[in-house]
């Protein structure tokens, strides 16, 4: 088996340097401007999941929600505080195994389902991004599970129950947010073919000169919904009516936002919003974002239901495959890809 070359995550290369390597400085025109960002606690809104599947008002509060920002924060989603405490825990573990240990799952091939990488796509990118990540396919759990590493030891139990659980509430979410639209509860499950489901271990070290890189820069997930765990780290931020807003950590809660494919569903009704990552000089953040899809192969179009002489039809059908390979090829330089995929040139 090949060696992977030294050094070749950020993690190992961070801890000994006081100065941002070259190929992660941003063009002056392409910076964080830290000091030009909103932080207010209330950025976005917080919703009681407590009653989602019996409360009308839940469900207008999520559709409020989904038009109005692209994101909101869920509390009483039904995840005990153990479980994620476990998720949290273990994904620090593996972050802080020796490197040798950590190499044994590095790839640069973004065909794998189970893969530790570093930035964003190394084959393409032309400025590095300040993060490491592990990213794991997790539906169907046993396709995959025996792929995922076996160090730290509970590893694949910790993460496997997460993961069992993170998709329930990403069912229960769908089904409030097709309700919203005003089609039927089951509409998104069905257009998602078989579904599918991986999520990212984001581990972004401290940055000596966090003003000149991002752990992401702004970029609209590809998928459906996101559902995002972070620690008590800040580093997540939202464009909103063209400021961006910082999304402060609230200890057992999850972050959601909507994807390019509810856009397209809702006929763009619903928006997916760009949103990044920056980093900090003083402390590691890890975030984990589960990305909830469709399988494969499954047609994405707007909903029938939401085509009318007010709403014409914005998108051309096209398979997730055919979307998901645009967005990778892309990078996350050109924000969305959306526009490719418009019924008409979007002008």
């Amino acid at each position: 088996m090949a060696v992977a070359p030294h050094k070749v995550l950020l993690l190992d290369l961070a801890s000994n340097i006081n100065r941002v390597p070259s190929n992660y400085i941003r063009p002056i025109s392409d910076r964080p401007n830290l000091d030009k960002v909103d932080s207010i606690d209330a950025s976005i809104p917080l919703i009681d999941l407590h009653d989602v599947t019996g409360s009308n008002d839940v469900v207008q509060q999520i559709g409020r929600a989904c038009k109005d920002y692209g994101f909101f924060q869920v509390k009483n989603h039904g995840i005990p505080d153990e479980v994620i405490n476990n998720m949290m825990q273990v994904s620090r573990e593996f972050f802080s195994m020796p490197q040798s240990e950590r190499l044994k799952s590095y790839s640069d091939d973004p065909s794998k389902t189970t893969r530790l990488s570093t930035s964003f796509n190394v084959k393409t990118e032309k400025v590095s991004n300040w993060r490491d990540f592990l990213r794991l396919h997790c539906y169907p759990l046993e396709d995959y599970l025996h792929e995922w590493p076996s160090s730290p030891t509970s590893f694949r139990e910790d993460v496997a129950e997460y993961s069992r659980r993170i998709r329930k509430v990403a069912l229960r979410l769908l089904e409030a947010i097709s309700e919203s639209l005003g089609l039927e509860r089951d509409y998104i499950d069905r257009a998602l073919g078989k579904h599918g489901q991986h999520m990212a271990l984001n581990y972004y070290p401290p940055c000596p000169q966090p003003e000149l890189t991002y752990g992401l820069p702004g970029h609209a997930d590809p998928n459906v919904i996101t559902i995002l765990l972070q620690d008590d780290v800040p580093g997540l931020q939202v464009l909103n009516n063209g400021k961006w807003l910082a999304v402060n950590p609230i200890p057992h809660t999850f972050i959601i936002n909507i994807g390019d494919q509810i856009q397209v569903l809702s006929n763009d009704r619903y928006k997916s919003v760009l949103h990044r990552a920056v980093v900090n000089s003083y402390k590691e953040r890890i975030s984990i974002p589960t990305f909830y899809c469709p399988s494969p192969e499954a047609i994405i179009a707007p909903a029938p239901k939401l085509i009318d002489e007010e709403h014409p039809c914005q998108y051309k059908s096209f398979t997730y495959t055919e979307y998901y390979q645009k967005f990778w090829n892309r990078g996350l330089a050109k924000e969305t890809c959306l526009d490719l995929f418009r019924a008409t040139p979007y002008i």
